[in-house]
């Protein structure tokens, strides 16, 4: 029988209990900032993070423009884009319905979800908002009750009050379910991140070394002719080796062009897969417009390849 906590053993969950309770006064306070007005959220996250205000009119580096966009450019377009099974449709209407990883099924809830006849290997997707997607590697040995308690979780929740992404804000709540890439037992596939402006492709991050517990990465950058890695990660965050080109990066680099031609600003997220090309998504707000382990040259750089636009208010 298991004996009384260690003082230690108490300290780890007081600090664990306390983490919660700021976490959920964190979020009740950005919702009542969001629902004042979008502005007053990111104005206290710039604070919060970067220890300045944002100022519209003066918006110079790439975090203050993506912030910008995201305010001021209220395009329905990127609204569809963002969507993960709305941005499906968009790529087919590009002619680019090869890309597209294999769709399972669509649901409105998670109880719609009949995982018995899925295949031991799958993805599950909420539609509406960032990082809420979940991998089965081993049907197996997959949580069933506790996938559907976390999508139904995510199903409720707005991820515009959270970083003031207001294009969130329309999308309707849906789960799909895509095949799975890679071997289980390899881990994650490489994630290739195209920065591209104005339709134009500048750069190519590449996200390895996934975690799945912790979901940290290793982040290297490299010019869009992939011949110079580019110092636009803070040290300590890459993988300090040089990553092979993948295949078919060309098909890639023209895919992204394509798809980015109507925005200032979009990262077309790619995988290279048994040779092929595999669509991910498209992401406008990087990190909610916060990213602080972006090193000044990459602000300024990229800052300076956005034009903006007339703004844009729905």
């Amino acid at each position: 029988m298991k004996g009384n906590p260690t003082v230690g053993e108490k300290a780890r969950l007081r600090k664990k209990n306390l983490i919660k309770v700021y976490d959920v006064l964190e979020l009740a306070r950005r919702r009542l900032l969001y629902d004042i007005s979008p502005v007053l959220l990111v104005q206290y996250l710039s604070l919060k993070t970067g220890g300045r205000l944002f100022h519209p009119g003066r918006a110079r580096t790439f975090e203050d423009k993506l912030r910008w966009l995201m305010l001021y450019w209220r395009e329905p377009l990127k609204t569809r884009c963002t969507d993960k099974y709305a941005v499906r449709i968009y790529v087919s209407e590009h002619g680019l319905d090869r890309l597209l990883p294999e769709l399972l099924g669509v649901y409105g809830s998670s109880v719609e979800i009949d995982f018995a006849s899925l295949p031991e290997k799958f993805v599950l997707k909420c539609t509406h908002g960032s990082g809420f997607n979940l991998l089965c590697r081993d049907k197996a040995r997959f949580d069933v009750a506790g996938a559907r308690k976390k999508l139904d979780r995510w199903m409720k929740t707005d991820i515009s009050k959270i970083n003031g992404e207001v294009h969130y804000a329309p999308i309707r709540p849906r789960i799909i379910c895509e095949t799975f890439l890679g071997d289980p037992a390899a881990g994650s596939i490489n994630d290739y991140k195209i920065h591209c402006f104005h339709g134009r492709p500048h750069c190519t991050m590449v996200c390895s070394e996934r975690d799945p517990e912790t979901r940290k990465s290793k982040f290297d950058y490299y010019d869009v002719a992939w011949e110079h890695k580019l110092p636009y990660c803070r040290p300590g965050l890459s993988t300090g080796r040089d990553i092979p080109k993948p295949d078919a990066y060309a098909e890639m680099i023209e895919a992204a062009r394509e798809l980015s031609a109507p925005f200032p600003f979009v990262r077309v997220d790619l995988y290279s897969f048994r040779g092929k090309v595999v669509f991910g998504e498209m992401t406008f707000t990087p990190n909610g417009c916060v990213d602080i382990d972006l090193t000044d040259l990459a602000q300024n750089t990229m800052g300076d390849l956005i034009v903006l636009p007339a703004k844009r208010l729905l």
